[in-house]
């Protein structure tokens, strides 16, 4: 995801959401993070992707995109990016998903290796380990008559494994990369590598040759990202003989693990030589067949870890300044909700703002956020009624110490 310049003033109210801060634009869509309140006051922040105009206004791409986030709405899982919302506001096709305060793991890298800080290898085993849940529990989702859903990720990578202060990992972009596959095929050569950009470094070889696809193709790529922790480089790498990392995904020449300083590497080895096997016969079967042996790697080379270890290594390492610089964009986010807000029930207070365009599902966010008190000359009501009840009890006062000097 490249931090690029966008031409949107932040804040921006955004049908019922309030964008305060700009995460990234990658080849689908311009990301931020968001506030919305709901009717009773809650507030909760979430991530708003709006789809590139290029892209929305394609035939039958945005049905592809509503058939596939309705999927990704129905994951419920602690490993898992949950999908609040998907609609359009402003013109502009948008898909709502929970905000998990963090990095995601390629920023995390890149982070790491700026400030020459190496990330501890038992963090990234459970890192792995963690997406392998969310995983599996995509993988064996079923309707509500037991059948399958055939949910496959499709682009499992560092960009869309995401770490939290508090320690959690997800996996995040459920339902979109199906729809980028579509953009895919139908995409001039500029176009395929825009979408393909760092994508296809971490396709199975099924995948990249365009065959149909199932869990094993986001066995491949979880396997791909191992090795990449393991070896501390990327495994694909293109070089001056003319070859496209999709040419490398298409063989699918595994570099071996090699002279890995790391705690029982021979089991390693094996783990990932299973997971990147090029005949997807030979490969783990499930997600959660390769979290079990990643376990039992994990508990014989004493790798321990914790959500609250990986939270507070990275809270410590790389979190005060972003927090603080994020609290501060999204106070003025909240200023501008409560301004937008007054300014309404100012002109018509007996007739609230029309509700957002956009259409939702999986949780309704469709109602309006409750309405603040409204302003009154000197002050608001709250402010009145207080000086009321203080002009109140300094008249009760008086009575009673005139009451008591008469006794006296």
């Amino acid at each position: 995801m490249s931090a690029v310049a966008h031409s949107m003033v932040l804040p921006h109210l955004f049908g019922r959401y309030a964008l305060f801060d700009f995460v990234g634009k990658g080849g689908m869509a311009e990301i931020y993070l968001a506030r919305e309140t709901g009717q009773l006051g809650a507030i909760r922040r979430c991530v708003v992707k709006q789809i590139l105009p290029n892209l929305a206004s394609r035939p039958g791409f945005g049905e592809m995109l509503v058939h596939e986030a309705k999927l990704a709405a129905r994951l419920s899982h602690a490993n898992v990016v949950q999908v609040f919302d998907l609609g359009r506001a402003d013109g502009r096709l948008y898909i709502a998903m929970e905000y998990v305060e963090g990095f995601d793991l390629n920023d995390l890298l890149k982070r790491c290796s700026r400030a020459r800080v190496p990330l501890p290898f038992e963090l990234a085993v459970h890192v792995v380990r963690e997406a392998l849940k969310g995983l599996e529990h995509a993988h064996r989702r079923t309707d509500d008559d037991g059948r399958p859903l055939g949910i496959v990720h499709r682009d499992v990578s560092p960009s869309n494994l995401l770490v939290s202060f508090e320690g959690e990992v997800k996996v995040c972009d459920f339902g979109i990369a199906r729809a980028n596959d579509t953009i895919a095929r139908e995409s001039s050569p500029h176009e395929l590598g825009e979408v393909l950009k760092g994508k296809a470094g971490y396709m199975s070889p099924e995948h990249a040759r365009g065959e149909e696809i199932d869990a094993r193709a986001d066995v491949f790529a979880i396997g791909i990202v191992l090795w990449e922790l393991a070896m501390g480089r990327r495994m694909y790498k293109v070089d001056g003989a003319g070859a496209t990392l999709l040419d490398l995904a298409r063989r699918a020449d595994v570099p071996e693990l090699t002279a890995i300083d790391l705690p029982s590497p021979d089991r390693l080895r094996a783990i990932a030589a299973r997971a990147l096997a090029s005949d997807r016969n030979a490969r783990y079967a499930s997600a959660a067949e390769m979290q079990r042996d990643l376990d039992d790697y994990a508990i014989s080379a004493k790798l321990v870890s914790s959500p609250l270890r990986i939270g507070d290594w990275l809270a410590k390492t790389f979190g005060e300044e972003i927090l603080a610089r994020r609290r501060a964009r999204e106070r003025a986010a909240a200023a501008l909700e409560r301004g937008a807000l007054v300014k309404v029930d100012a002109i018509s207070p007996r007739h609230p703002p029309p509700a957002s365009s956009s259409t939702g599902f999986g949780v309704d966010l469709s109602l309006p956020p409750s309405q603040p008190d409204l302003p009154v000359r000197g002050g608001s009501r709250r402010a009145v009624l207080a000086v009321v009840a203080i002009l109140a009890t300094m008249a009760l006062a008086a009575v009673v110490i005139a009451m008591l000097a008469r006794h006296l």
